[in-house]
């Protein structure tokens, strides 16, 4: 089955490394006959500069790399890639459309985006760039908090290390979980991690700069997370109608108030819960839960774990009592 990656200059390593690294082990265990060939495929063909500095050599470039293959892989730059030239596009639609598969990992969303491939289609980025691809390109309808969304024979995942969970995902629908669990047990990693990527943007992004009704409302919030924060009380630190606050709340985030408090407050527990061994109980209080059923309701509905299971998989702290705190969370 020949997989065909094709890298922009200024790579993402990790990238094509988890990719290749994923499709490896799969064949350690497929055998021939069912085993991936991967070619690595950049524009010129020739030993290219990683992000990180180190250098690579790829398989062919553009030119030479006419064979249909069965799945393409795009992947991503560091930021925003820029506008490929004709050659690159041209290339990218040809071998797309002759493939049974294409997609992207991380910015390299854009990239089939500018090759008009991404059209009309469910599609995933970066967290720090969905905002960009969705306004560049309305057509696509860009699902900002997935780490991998598959709309028919189209695939896209998010940031850097999602690309490994789009290689278990392409492995998985080849040649069953069995085999996609086995290669994630050998890379000692999630076959399918939980949450989506809003647990791993920086705390807090939101802190608001500017002085305008929706500006003083976010920095309210994030300094009084357990005050009053219905509609009314909102209105009232913005100077505006209740039903004003939710007009420009929908314009300008996408959302009504109620919801992006309880995202804030989502955050604000998140942070702690990697950053402190403090009991669940009191970081429901502090992020503005009433109580750790809300908390837990909340992150389950949002993150998609409890805050328990968030805690063991990412708390960047050492902690004696985390044990504990645990258990007793569990009972609450």
């Amino acid at each position: 089955m020949r997989i065909t990656i094709f890298a922009p200059g200024k790579v993402h390593l990790l990238e094509i490394a988890g990719v290749r690294d994923a499709l490896f082990e799969a064949n350690c265990k497929t055998g021939p006959g069912r085993s991936y060939r991967v070619l690595l495929v950049t524009e010129q063909g020739i030993a290219e500069e990683s992000a990180s500095g180190v250098t690579f050599v790829p398989d062919a470039g553009i030119a030479d790399a006419i064979q249909a293959c069965d799945t393409l892989i795009v992947v991503g730059p560091y930021g925003l890639p820029t506008r490929p030239s004709d050659d690159v596009i041209g290339w990218l639609r040809k071998q797309a459309l002759s493939s049974r598969r294409y997609g992207s990992t991380c910015t390299g969303a854009f990239l089939l985006a500018q090759a008009g491939l991404l059209s009309g289609r469910r599609a995933t980025t970066h967290w720090q760039y969905a905002e960009r691809l969705a306004t560049d390109f309305p057509d696509i309808r860009v699902e900002p908090d997935r780490i991998f969304v598959r709309d028919g024979p189209v695939f896209s995942s998010a940031g850097v290390t999602a690309a490994i969970d789009l290689a278990f995902s392409l492995i998985e629908e080849d040649h069953g979980r069995a085999l996609a669990l086995w290669v994630a047990r050998r890379l000692v990693v999630f076959l399918k991690r939980p949450g989506g990527q809003s647990q791993f943007s920086e705390a807090l992004t939101s802190q608001a700069v500017g002085t305008g009704p929706i500006d003083r409302v976010r920095l309210h919030i994030l300094e009084s997370p357990r005050a009053d924060l219905g509609l009314e009380a909102l209105a009232d630190v913005a100077s505006v109608s209740p039903r004003h606050l939710s007009r420009l709340f929908r314009a300008e985030l996408g959302m009504n108030p109620a919801a992006y408090v309880e995202l804030t407050r989502v955050d604000m527990a998140r942070h702690l819960l990697e950053n402190s061994s403090a009991p669940i109980k009191a970081i429901a209080h502090a992020a503005g839960f009433g109580s750790t059923t809300t908390l837990r309701r909340a992150f389950l509905r949002i993150i998609g774990v409890t805050p328990v299971d968030y805690r063991q998989r990412f708390q960047t702290t050492e902690s004696p009592d985390t044990r504990t705190d645990e258990s007793a969370a569990i009972l609450s």
